[in-house]
């Protein structure tokens, strides 16, 4: 573990000094996003650069979003919103939600559905 967050020490401080534009992004796209090591039941990003796919659930400004990490794991309950994107069932964890700079942002995977973006909305409005 320790080793994981001295690896993930060094791809945050690589994000960090980033010197790049804010790329093009639109609510309800799946990105790779570099989520990083966390702590406790906070969802990790995976590979050597620690990043997972995430749905942008929001655009906040030009550099900062709201993004909603996902896994292949099959889960169940309120939390949880199953996708399907490209032949791989995905499962969109509510519970992880959260905001990121643009510079955590790796590459776009593609968009959702009208039907999945709806359904997520929807499921997390409920939560509230």
């Amino acid at each position: 573990m320790e080793d994981q967050l001295l690896q993930w020490f060094d791809v945050k401080q690589r994000l960090r000094e980033t010197q790049r534009s804010e790329p093009t992004v639109s609510d309800w796209e799946i990105w790779w996003v570099n989520l990083g090591e966390n702590i406790g039941m906070e969802i990790n990003g995976k590979s050597r650069d620690f990043s997972r796919p995430a749905v942008i659930f929001k655009k906040l400004s030009c550099q900062f979003y709201l993004v909603i990490p996902t896994t292949t794991k099959p889960r169940i309950g309120s939390w949880f919103v199953p996708i399907h994107h490209e032949g791989r069932d995905m499962w969109v964890c509510l519970h992880q939600i959260r905001s990121v700079d643009y510079r955590r942002l790796r590459s776009k995977l593609g968009r959702l559905s009208a039907t999945e973006a709806l359904t997520i909305r929807n499921a997390f409005l409920k939560l509230l």
